[in-house]
């Protein structure tokens, strides 16, 4: 059975500041990807800016030596931002002639005929809904892509966009996670005086359950900060955090990355997460996570997103 956990390839290519790849990292996305189709993933992430290109054209290399392997996954990808090429300044450009080129520069670096989905990246606050929506119909019909979806995006702007598409938008992809665990916080703060603080837009998660939109889930390692790796910006309950988590895996014989995961995946909004490392060992790290998450009880749930908040729900 396919796994719900979807391998994100950011990773992949070498340094964003490298100029091009070599062998030695063709070897080592190799190496990655065979650790996520061993655990049964088969939905592959992109970006057109991962890697400045290089994770796309690192992967296409990966799918011209690997005959049928296009016909065993899925490909994702998304476009809208400019990383400010020249020394000019970055930007967010969702405009038909930004998104058509950006997909024709993926499918050309992936070197596939099509994309299985494709998510625009980033809201951008000069986008026209009845343009966008054109070029989206175009890539549609012409099999370029064949599903569409966003990327970080509100119901509110989820439901502009989709007046403009005759097909019902697929994904939005969101960084959630215990750490950024906002989400949560929305619900159960409807109502109460803190609930304006929690910086995510409530009723997303509801719109994308309404509509079945599947929820997505960017960094839901939090970058691993829970998991015994080092971060920039350790959080004051970062500790207490990894500690509990750290006990509930020993309780389930499982890995700290499963219970993570799993607390993720017991969300009834049924929660794809994007995980990103290129270290097989720590892809094959996440090999419980589904099980973890359908077994994690109610109490542990809560446990774990209450010391993650530092202090009780109301």
């Amino acid at each position: 059975m396919a796994s719900r956990l979807i391998y994100g390839c950011m990773g992949l290519g070498g340094p964003w500041d490298a100029p091009d790849y070599g062998s030695e990292q063709v070897r080592q996305a190799e190496a990655a990807v065979e650790a996520a189709l061993a655990l049964g993933i088969t939905r592959f992430d992109h970006a057109d800016i991962y890697g400045r290109g290089k994770s796309e054209a690192v992967f296409g290399e990966l799918l011209q030596g690997s005959p049928g392997l296009r016909d065993r996954i899925q490909l994702q990808s998304k476009v809208g931002i400019r990383l400010g090429e020249g020394g000019g300044f970055g930007h967010y450009d969702l405009s038909a002639s930004a998104i058509l080129d950006g997909v024709a520069g993926t499918l050309r670096r992936l070197r596939t005929d099509y994309l299985d989905l494709l998510l625009l990246h980033r809201p951008d606050p000069l986008l026209d809904p009845a343009e966008v929506g054109s070029a989206l119909t175009r890539l549609l019909a012409d099999g370029a892509v064949r599903a569409v979806g966003v990327s970080n995006m509100s119901a509110a702007q989820m439901g502009a966009l989709q007046d403009h598409l005759h097909v019902p938008l697929a994904a939005d992809q969101l960084e959630l996670s215990l750490h950024h665990h906002g989400f949560v916080d929305s619900t159960v703060l409807v109502n109460h005086a803190d609930g304006a603080a929690t910086g995510f837009p409530h009723g997303t998660l509801e719109h994308c359950l309404r509509h079945g939109i599947e929820v997505q889930a960017w960094s839901p390692l939090a970058g691993g900060r829970y998991t015994g790796r080092n971060v920039a910006e350790p959080g004051p309950h970062d500790g207490a955090v990894a500690a509990l988590v750290s006990e509930l895996a020993a309780a389930k014989g499982t890995t700290v990355e499963a219970v993570v995961l799993g607390w993720l995946l017991r969300h009834p909004a049924r929660i794809a997460p994007v995980i990103g490392s290129a270290t097989p060992q720590r892809i094959a790290a996440c090999a419980d996570a589904e099980a973890v998450g359908g077994a994690m009880t109610r109490e542990e749930w809560f446990a774990l997103y209450q010391t993650a908040r530092g202090r009780s729900i109301p």
